[in-house]
């Protein structure tokens, strides 16, 4: 009752946590969709700023390209032009021309001895395309600084002259991403097209030149841009936006992750004070109900129970002696005046039982006398004109008499399917180690002892003068289940004479298929095998009295 009464005060707060569940529900999806549109336009931003940096450069190489100095590879005037162009441009360190053969021609810094280019692949990638090439993150030969080179091809005619290169000043880059600045929590990241990282923010220093991790290395190229959930290097969850390099428009690799709980800390501490106020709440309604429900409801309940255990253990005079308006004191009372009436009506029924004992017995007495009235007018009439079918009659009148018996002997409801089978073979065996018996205990009902008996004894009968019972070593073997209501029996018979299939049906054949009533359903099958009879027949048993576990004997 206790949990009863707490699952009343759950009722009443369910409406209101289903209402409070349904809105931070609703919420947290609202944000979510916030949070991914934000995270996709600062993707697209970083980007474009990126796109921005890296076409200016662009321009920068078409405009040196043009220049007489570069054009005709004067070597004097290409140095001091590039050298005031490098000094000129922040983001870029130097600028030079490289021979179709790798080697620097001019530049804005002197070269180091025998230092050549031929192996990298923006200046075979410029070869190759003869157009402008982003390349990946180097470190430079020239000032031993990480860039990001950039390639230009010069050319004259349709062929390519020479290569002028550049490359972005990484730490440059880093600083105008850092200058952006992120919310904590949030990361922007600028990879190349190996999946190098060349900018980000926070924590540049651990992970710029690291590769992207190779679960996330397929987003580099993705077909286009998108917003996913992940877990970065850092170990944050984040919603991220990216923008994978559509050459020759966006030559990197652009991202920018949103923090999820610095996004959702807002509805995370609202979510917790709404928490904390039904659980507040729960646990005042929980003790309001535990009280009140001890007080008003399980005292009383309790009282009547104590008086009802009372009762059951034989303490008839127990009565609860509850008065009062209230309703469980109505209801004790009216328990009371119920117990009154049935303690008188448990008097009278002892004395009705009384009563009924000593008419079975007397009945029993009375057909007893019956049957040996009717035996002796049979011995009377026939018995010395028709021995043979007296001695018959005589047999199924004795176990017409065992059964009955048995059923007043149960007080004439019914009788166990092994007595049965036993009364009805008490006659027609001197041992009963011919006779086997195999089945559960089931008693019949009744209205299928009777019948069952019959059918006994002249299954019996035949056998003691056709079958297996007629001679020294035959056996009968009966087994017999019981399953949901029905029961199955088989009658066998070995070691007797050769048995054949009857030519005529007699008494007894017709006997054993009428016997039983309709509402049993009874169906029998007799299969006259030349080792012995096998008889099978199934009945309904009704509800059963009573069914215990199979046993054999």
């Amino acid at each position: 009752m206790r949990l009863k009464l707490v699952a009343v005060a759950v009722a009443a707060l369910a409406p209101v946590v289903a209402m409070l569940a349904y809105n931070e529900v609703a919420l947290r999806h609202q944000r979510n969709d916030e949070v991914r549109a934000s995270a996709a336009q600062a993707a697209r931003q970083a980007s474009s700023e990126v796109e921005r940096i890296v076409e200016g450069l662009h321009a920068l190489l078409v405009s040196v390209s043009a220049m007489p100095s570069v054009r005709h590879l004067d070597i004097q005037a290409c140095n001091e032009a590039l050298k005031s162009v490098a000094e000129s441009i922040p983001n870029i360190r130097t600028i030079f021309v490289v021979g179709l053969d790798g080697r620097p021609i001019c530049g804005s810094m002197a070269f180091p001895d025998g230092v050549v280019f031929s192996d990298r692949d923006y200046f075979n990638q410029t070869l190759e395309t003869k157009d402008f090439s982003v390349g990946t993150y180097t470190l430079s030969r020239l000032s031993d600084r990480p860039v990001l080179p950039l390639a230009m091809p010069l050319m004259e005619g349709e062929s390519v002259k020479a290569v002028i290169v550049s490359g972005i000043r990484l730490d440059w880059l880093q600083n105008r991403i850092t200058e952006r600045g992120v919310a904590p929590g949030n990361a922007v990241t600028i990879a190349d097209g190996k999946g190098t990282i060349v900018a980000r923010v926070p924590l540049p220093e651990q992970f710029v030149g690291t590769v992207i991790p190779d679960e996330y290395q397929h987003l580099i190229h993705a077909e286009q841009p998108d917003v996913i959930e992940v877990t970065s290097q850092d170990g944050t969850e984040r919603i991220l936006g990216y923008r994978p390099i559509v050459l020759p428009s966006s030559p990197l690799y652009v991202s920018a992750g949103f923090s999820k709980p610095e996004a959702f800390a807002p509805i995370n501490r609202a979510t917790l004070m709404n928490t904390l106020a039904i659980i507040g709440g729960a646990v005042f309604a929980f003790l309001a109900a535990i009280f009140i429900g001890n007080r008003f409801i399980l005292a009383p309940i309790s009282r009547i129970a104590e008086v009802m255990e009372k009762w059951r253990n034989g303490q008839t005079t127990a009565r609860t002696g509850m008065t009062g308006p209230d309703e469980l004191d109505v209801v004790g009372a009216t328990f009371d005046r119920l117990l009154d009436e049935l303690d008188e009506r448990r008097r009278r029924n002892e004395q009705a039982e009384e009563e009924r004992t000593l008419l079975v017995r007397e009945m029993a007495h009375r057909v007893k006398n019956g049957f040996a009235l009717v035996q002796a007018i049979a011995r009377q009439t026939f018995s010395r004109s028709n021995p043979e079918s007296y001695n018959a009659f005589a047999e199924r009148l004795a176990a017409l008499a065992g059964t009955y018996d048995l059923i007043l002997s149960r007080e004439g409801s019914a009788a166990p399917i092994r007595e049965i089978i036993s009364a009805a073979l008490r006659a027609h065996i001197a041992s009963q180690e011919r006779i086997r018996l195999d089945g559960p205990d089931v008693v019949l009902p009744a209205d299928i002892a009777l019948p069952l008996s019959l059918v006994l004894h002249e299954l019996a009968t035949n056998a003691t003068k056709y079958g297996s019972l007629g001679s020294e070593q035959g056996t009968v073997a009966i087994a017999w289940k019981h399953d949901d209501g029905r029961v199955l029996l088989v009658w066998t018979e070995a070691g007797g004479p050769p048995v054949s299939t009857p030519t005529k049906r007699g008494f007894g054949s017709v006997l054993i298929e009428r016997a039983f009533s309709s509402k049993a359903q009874a169906r029998s099958r007799s299969d006259y095998r030349p080792e012995g009879l096998v008889f099978e027949v199934v009945f309904l048993t009704g509800e059963p009295a009573a069914k215990t576990e199979a046993t054999s004997r």
